[in-house]
Order: C-alpha cells, then sequence, then structure tokens
C-alpha cells in the first residue's frame, strides 16, 4: 500500500493541501478528508464515484483503507488532470479516472452505490442541473456525499484573513479570490437560508464560466438538495463538534428517492 500512498502525495492538490507549507490549511484539509474517509465507511458504496476528483486524493485514500470499494472512478473536466491521476495510480486495481464528458454514457447511468462531490458544488453556476446529473449518476437506494465550504458567519471572516495572508505567503492559490466589501461581509456573517450578496461570475480561458467562494451560502444549497434527494445527516469538518458555527466545510448525505413507477411498483408487490 505505501506505493498508493505515494501516489497520494504526489498530488497537485494534496501538495497544496494536506501538505501545506500554512499548518492551519494542512489541518483543515487533514481533517476534511478524514471526515470523508470516516463517512465513506458508514455509507460503505461498493461502486463509488468521485465527482469532481482533483487529483485522486480522496479515491487513494478510500482504496488504501478497508473495507475498499469494488469499483472507484475518479471524473475530471481535463484530460490533463485525468491522464495524470490515470499514470500515478496506474498500479490499483479497481481505480479508473475519466472526463467528466464520459459520464453521459449509458453505463455510468445509475450505475453507483455512492457518488461524492467534495468542494465542486460552490463553484457551479447552476447547481440544479449539477444535482440532477448526480442524481441520474447514482444507482436507486444510492448515497451522495457533499461537501462544501462554509463561506457565512464567523467562518467566512477566518478565512479570507487566512487567505488574505496566504497569498501573501504565495501559498496555495488564494490570491484570485474575490474580496468583499463591508457591506457584503456583514451580510455574509449573518447570511440565512436565502441568497445574501451577489456572487461573482468568472470565464475561464475555454469559454466556461464558474463562481469563486465568494458569497457562497450552504444553507442555499442544503434547500436545493432537500428539494431533489432525501436528506440523512449532516456533518461538519474538520471538527464536527465545531458545527456550521465555527467549522470550515459542511457535509450533506442524501439519499436517493425511488422513482414514481418504483414506488408503484413496490406497492402492487405489498
Amino acid at each position: 500500500m505505501s506505493k498508493l500512498l505515494d501516489a497520494v502525495r504526489a498530488g497537485f492538490y494534496a501538495q497544496k493541501q494536506i501538505n501545506s507549507r500554512s499548518r492551519l490549511i494542512a489541518w483543515s484539509h487533514r481533517g476534511r478528508f478524514a471526515t470523508g474517509l470516516r463517512l465513506a465507511r458508514q455509507v460503505d458504496g461498493a461502486r463509488t464515484l468521485d465527482y469532481g476528483c482533483g487529483d485522486g486524493t480522496f479515491l487513494g485514500l478510500l482504496m488504501n483503507g478497508q473495507p475498499a470499494p469494488r469499483l472507484a472512478v475518479g471524473a475530471e473536466l481535463t484530460a490533463v488532470i485525468v491522464a495524470d491521476c490515470r499514470e500515478r495510480f496506474t498500479a490499483q486495481k479497481g481505480l479508473h479516472f475519466v472526463l467528466i464528458d464520459d459520464l453521459e454514457r449509458p453505463a455510468h447511468q445509475s450505475a453507483y452505490d455512492a457518488v461524492y462531490c467534495m468542494e465542486v458544488l460552490e463553484h457551479v453556476v447552476d447547481p440544479v442541473a449539477m444535482l440532477d446529473t448526480l442524481k441520474r449518476l447514482l444507482a436507486p437506494g444510492g448515497t451522495l456525499v457533499i461537501s462544501v465550504p462554509i463561506e457565512t458567519g464567523i467562518p467566512v471572516v477566518v478565512k479570507q484573513i487566512v487567505r488574505r495572508i496566504a497569498g501573501w505567503r504565495g501559498v496555495g492559490h488564494y490570491p484570485g479570490t474575490t474580496g468583499y466589501t463591508l457591506v457584503e461581509m456583514l451580510r455574509s456573517v449573518f447570511a440565512r437560508s436565502t441568497q445574501h450578496i451577489t456572487r461573482p461570475v468568472i470565464a475561464g480561458e475555454d469559454g466556461s464560466t464558474f463562481h469563486d467562494h465568494k458569497g457562497f451560502n450552504w444553507r442555499v444549497l442544503r434547500g436545493l438538495v432537500t428539494a431533489e434527494f432525501d436528506l440523512v445527516r449532516e456533518s461538519t469538518s474538520p471538527v464536527e463538534w465545531l458545527g456550521p458555527q465555527l467549522g470550515t466545510q459542511r457535509w450533506l448525505i442524501a439519499r436517493k428517492r425511488a422513482a414514481a413507477s418504483e414506488i408503484r411498483r413496490t406497492e402492487l408487490v405489498a
């Protein structure tokens, strides 16, 4: 298993996050992955998908534990990232990496017992469409595990300070984070379950659009999730007892609802 962990450590995100020169950033991300792995043991998905897998850190750690999924698939947007993951994890059986576009193929529809989407949805301009995609990938009764940053309350103040300092030190990729006006910061600190400020839309070099962290409200996302899934539980990292008032990431664990046809079939059998 040492080769597998070596492959994890060589990842470009792993070097910036769990091995960051900033002890606070490293602690936060290590706590995030530890929470993800703890939840994975509870979900126990034999067929697992990590949607927006980055450098494969989570799946590498997941395959290193017990019980490991029988099949684990990581999906990313660009061929460069997918190729890098395939090269580093080439020796690991049962672990595969594909382009997100490949997930539209019939073989992936309703194919996964567990779908993870971690630190992705805060960047998505149309989260409703994304949640619909994740639902299609889940098998009936499958579990969706989401993690997103907490960018409201006290955490948003602390994070903006940490990001600014990290940017000055050249740590991570925080210098590009959009700043807040005083009014925007106050609205973010006291945000509730509705969108509190306008979120900037950023255009990528390839013509794509996305959000940075500014203005993200995890409670708004929770409302979208509960409209389409059955919310099973919530958690917080890096330490669960901190709660969303002081934590850095919020976790939503939800189950795919049975389709109307499946409910009707169950009623007829009963």
